[in-house]
Formats: structure tokens, sequence, C-alpha cells
């Protein structure tokens, strides 16, 4: 019997590292991955910018970018990557809150073009602000292309509408 066999072990086992390893390489895969605008809100060193600035100027089908990637995975272990994971997660997040505020008015959108007034009520409670009779004329010019098999202006213009008076 060896000394080790009556201690428990207590670090990370080799593939456990590895995996923590690939995770960070993940996370800056998507940090070069943002445009600079997003990128700015990421609360990143001086160092791991330029890490990251760097991989984006070079060419993905190279091995270099494979290597640039290992690097900024190495940066990211001898740092706090919770701001970091914080960050990407509210700019991922956004941009699902958008998508799901554009499906939504598309759906009340085609509701209006379907049922016509009863929708367009409805959208008054949603969004005082619109105007009835401007809805309404849309609404019906949009049933009517519709049935003319036209291409949907009318319908494209609700969108705007409706689009235009949710940004307020």
């Amino acid at each position: 019997m060896t000394e080790y066999d009556d201690q428990e072990f207590e670090g990370k086992s080799k593939t456990q590292l590895k995996n923590e390893m690939q995770d960070l390489q993940q996370l800056g895969l998507k940090l070069v991955g943002l445009g600079p605008a997003a990128l700015a809100k990421v609360p990143l060193d001086q160092e791991l910018s330029d890490a990251i600035n760097l991989a984006k100027r070079i060419d993905k089908k190279k091995e270099g970018y494979r290597r640039q990637l290992q690097f900024i995975g190495k940066l990211m272990r001898t740092r706090d990557v919770e701001p970091i994971q914080q960050a990407l997660d509210l700019l991922e997040n956004k941009h699902q809150q958008a998508t799901a505020q554009f499906h939504k008015l598309e759906r009340l959108r085609d509701d209006i073009v379907a049922n016509g007034d009863s929708a367009i009520n409805h959208a008054m409670e949603l969004y005082p602000t619109l105007e009835r009779q401007k809805l309404r004329q849309l609404s019906r010019q949009a049933q009517k292309e519709a049935q003319q098999n036209k291409p949907p202006k009318s319908s494209r213009e609700i969108f705007q509408y409706l689009r235009q008076i949710s940004e307020q």
C-alpha cells in the first residue's frame, strides 16, 4: 500500500481541466465573433483585448487562428471570467428580447390584417398612441392587396408603423 491510497484525491482530473480550457476557448471564440460596439461593452483588460483584435485579423482557415484562440483561452485562465460571461449573456439576452419583440409585432400585424377592427382595438390597448384611422385604412388596403395577389405593401407599412410606435 502506498501513501496515496489512503489520501482522497482533491484535485481536478485531467479531463475536467481540459474541458474547462475548452470552455474558456469557446468563450474566447464568442468574444472574437462580437462586433466592435458589442465588444466595447465587455470588461476586458488591454492584453486580452489586443489578443481578440489580432484573432479578428487572422484568416480563420489558417493554423494561426486556432493557435490565437488557444492563446486567448490561456489568457482567460488567469482572469476572472465571470464578469465577461455576464456581459456576454446580457448581450445575447438583448438580441433574444429584440427578436421576441419583432415576432410579437409581426403577429399583431397579421392579426390586424386578418381580423380588422377587433385586432385594431387590441393594438390600441397595447399602444394607445396609435392612430385608429390610419390602422383601419392600412388594414383595408392590406386585405385588398392580399385578395388581388399584389405585393404586401400595406402590410409592411403596418409593421413599420407598429415598430415605430413601440420604440417610442
